[in-house]
């Protein structure tokens, strides 16, 4: 299947003059024989050596297309059966809450293509920019409840997130500003949403975020991804909320047309449980249990 626009007509232009050539060769082959067996055995030939190609490609794409209906209903089967244990369990919340604990940070070399990508399902924000994952607690939420990045807006993020950096090992936190860019002023995006970091003060937060891949090598290999999301109070050591989401690739990794495999995984419909929404939804769920401070 073709996926860039506009390829298929070419392809089809293609098509096309390789059959007129086939034509006329044919027909060349078959006036210059001076005999009706050598106008026979040059027509085979040419229409052999024409015939060939198109149909080997129809026979591969016939095969092609009955392997990957086999593997999909293999995989649909394991993807179906983890989806029954799939979705969020809340056992308790907390209001008023000023900042959180980041458990781990999300990796920074995340790619789309990757089959064994850590937690595809987790990943709900621009991982191309620094911090990106961390700033997603940070942002306010408009009229509208979408998180923008503004730190005064109709309803607060946290006030601050701490994590501890693993190259030092020392515990950060982390707040956000709005600089102003000069160059832009009068401009709709005049503003840029920054982290401030600084080494942290007194204890960490009580309550904590972390995830976890919880895919086997047997459904990463039918393209099937999973993760565990958890608030955690650190305190007691109590898990007080947990997400479990699936996500599973249906083309089972196939790039054709520039396709990333898990980007178009996480807006196909039905291809997640619980169905992937939008950028942020760790940060949705995380809200769900912990309560911000001044909404």
């Amino acid at each position: 299947m073709l996926e860039l626009t506009g390829w298929g007509d070419i392809l089809g232009g293609v098509v096309i003059l390789y059959w007129l050539l086939a034509i006329y060769l044919f027909r060349q082959s078959v006036r210059k024989s001076s005999t009706r067996f050598g106008k026979i055995v040059s027509g085979v030939v040419v229409a052999f050596l024409f015939g060939f190609f198109p149909l080997k490609s129809c026979v591969d794409e016939a095969l092609y297309v009955r392997d990957h209906k086999a593997r999909l209903a293999k995989a649909e089967v394991i993807f179906n059966e983890r989806c029954k244990t799939a979705g969020e369990r809340i056992y308790r919340t907390v209001e008023g809450v000023e900042g959180i604990m980041l458990l781990k940070l999300r990796p920074t070399n995340y790619s789309p293509y990757k089959q064994d990508a850590i937690d595809p399902y987790g990943e709900d924000f621009d991982s191309k920019k620094p911090d990106a994952y961390i700033g997603t607690f940070l942002k306010g939420r408009d009229e509208k409840s979408f998180l923008v990045e503004r730190v005064l807006a109709e309803k607060p993020g946290y006030r601050y997130v701490e994590a501890i950096d693993p190259t030092d090992g020392k515990r950060y936190r982390y707040t956000a500003y709005v600089a102003v860019r000069p160059e832009l002023v009068g401009k709709t995006n005049s503003e840029s949403f920054l982290l401030k970091r600084e080494p942290a003060p007194g204890s960490a937060p009580r309550y904590g975020v972390t995830y976890d891949d919880i895919t086997t090598p047997e459904e990463r290999a039918q393209w099937i991804a999973g993760s565990s999301l958890k608030v955690i109070d650190t305190e007691s050591n109590e898990v007080i909320a947990e997400r479990i989401g699936y996500m599973i690739d249906k083309a089972l990794g196939n790039e054709g047309g520039a396709r990333q495999p898990w980007t178009y995984a996480q807006i196909s419909p039905g291809w997640s449980c619980p169905q992937y929404t939008t950028i942020g939804q760790t940060r949705n769920f995380v809200e769900k249990a912990l309560k911000i401070k001044g909404e």
